[in-house]
């Protein structure tokens, strides 16, 4: 019904139109021609002369209504430190275009109104004026060169690599039809490296697992994503597919993901997500309903997130590369960091492709020796001295042979005791040989100078190696 509604109004307005046009024909019939010229001549110069004034207006009054939801104005002013520097740039730049923009609109009706038609009037040829050119290159070169100078220095400003003695995160972001890949460094602070050649089902960014780096490194393919306020973060941005380009408005961060030629961006967040939406709550316009359909649902400011977002037409499924990023502080941006897994020990290491396949990392020998570590303490200090077990003491076969790898636990082992003196264990081991594995588990801790009044063997035990602590 609305649709024929829409057709009968476009159909009547068309139908007046048309006679509009035949009774200006007929008018002009009556008066004569040059007498309906020189009346439309007037009229189009004073209705000229009204629409620039009521075009002006309305730009400036726009500008005006709209000015706290422009980047740059109002509540969104740039979350980042450089932001500031490309915002005064486009700042300079709307003010010398701005006054072309009026100057050239104002000179344009004017001269529709001041030099209408009227008989007799003639136009003035004139071919050449060299004040009027000296004027007219002049003026845009000197302007030009103001911007193109200020651009330049905020392009080297913006564009600065950060240096290696800098306090800095690197992060990388890999684009894709139709996503973002994240990936962190782990504690080492360094992002392993990659090879496109190693790309699998499993492994889509083709990380090298052969460098060390990389072992501990996180990788986010989809959700949010955090990083800390205050802390300098270079973006290593690659695309797999097409062209996409990495977006952070609030942040002024805009830079092309370009298939085969790696990109960066360096930018400090300065507000975190949270700060930002205060911000917000202090403007009329986000304290409306954020969906208008549930009026007393969440405010605008309520729902409001930074986003990340690709910023070229890379397909239909475009829209679906929007992710959202929080800034928070530092302390807790690294509780959130301290909970993510490894990519490469949840996804890849044991599991077939693991290039490490039958080597215990050195990553894994730290962590297992902080982790035995505080388990040995909490034992020790419970109210009744509890069992330990050797989880990562193994041996050849069904000897008692000790496995080559089993030193590294059994160094942990040597470190606790030496730690808490007080302590005797009670060494049990599984399996046929089970006294002589619990005998070969005590010689090598006697061997590196724990007493032997603090060891003996107790009975076996149902599997691997495990310690019964006294005090």
């Amino acid at each position: 019904m609305t649709s024929l509604i829409v057709l009968l109004c476009v159909i009547l307005v068309s139908i007046v139109l048309v006679q509009i046009g035949k009774v200006y024909e007929l008018t002009t019939v009556i008066k004569g021609e040059e007498a309906a010229m020189r009346d439309n001549s007037k009229w189009n110069g004073r209705l000229s002369l009204a629409f620039v004034v009521v075009f002006l207006v309305s730009v400036v009054w726009s500008a005006y209504d709209y000015k706290n939801l422009m980047y740059g104005y109002g509540p969104l002013q740039s979350a980042s430190e450089h932001g500031k520097t490309l915002d005064d740039i486009f700042d300079v730049t709307l003010f010398f275009t701005g006054i072309v923009f009026v100057l050239t609109q104002i000179a344009l009706f004017w001269f529709a109104y001041k030099y209408q038609w009227k008989p007799g009037r003639t136009a003035k040829f004139i071919p050449h004026d060299h004040r009027l050119e000296m004027w007219w290159t002049a003026i845009p070169a000197f302007v030009m060169t103001v911007l193109v100078i200020g651009g330049l220095n905020a392009w080297n400003e913006v564009m600065a690599d950060v240096s290696p003695d800098e306090d800095y995160m690197e992060i990388e972001a890999t684009a894709q039809q139709f996503g973002w890949t994240i990936r962190y460094p782990g504690p080492d602070g360094k992002i392993g490296t990659r090879n496109y050649k190693l790309t699998t089902a499993t492994n889509q960014l083709g990380i090298d697992f052969t460098d060390p780096k990389s072992w501990d490194d996180v990788v986010l393919p989809g959700g949010e994503f955090f990083l800390p306020k205050d802390k300098k973060i270079r973006v290593r941005i690659i695309a797999k597919d097409v062209l996409h380009n990495f977006d952070l408005p609030q942040f002024r961060v805009k830079m092309d993901a370009v298939p085969g030629m790696p990109t960066y961006f360096v930018f400090k967040p300065t507000i975190t997500t949270a700060d930002f939406r205060s911000e917000l709550r202090k403007y009329p316009e986000y304290n409306e309903p954020a969906d208008k359909a549930d009026p007393t649902g969440p405010k605008r400011w309520e729902k409001f997130e930074f986003e990340l977002a690709c910023a070229e037409l890379c397909g239909k499924g475009h829209y679906s590369m929007r992710r959202v990023l929080k800034i928070v502080p530092q302390d807790e941006f690294d509780v959130w960091y301290k909970g993510q897994k490894s990519f490469y020990d949840s996804e890849v290491r044991g599991k077939e492709g693991d290039p490490n396949m039958g080597k215990v990392l050195d990553a894994e020998i730290s962590k297992r020796a902080t982790e035995f570590g505080e388990t040995f303490k909490a034992a020790v200090e419970s109210a009744d001295a509890g069992t330990v077990s050797l989880a990562n003491v193994a041996f050849d076969g069904e000897t008692a042979s000790l496995s080559a790898d089993s030193k590294y636990e059994l160094d942990n082992l040597v470190t606790a005791l030496n730690t808490f003196p007080a302590v005797s264990v009670a060494v049990s081991a599984s399996g046929s040989e089970a006294a002589a594995r619990a005998a070969t588990v005590i010689k090598y801790l006697t061997d590196r100078g724990i007493g032997a009044d603090r060891l003996k063997a107790g009975a076996a035990s149902e599997s691997g190696v495990s310690l019964k602590i006294s005090r």
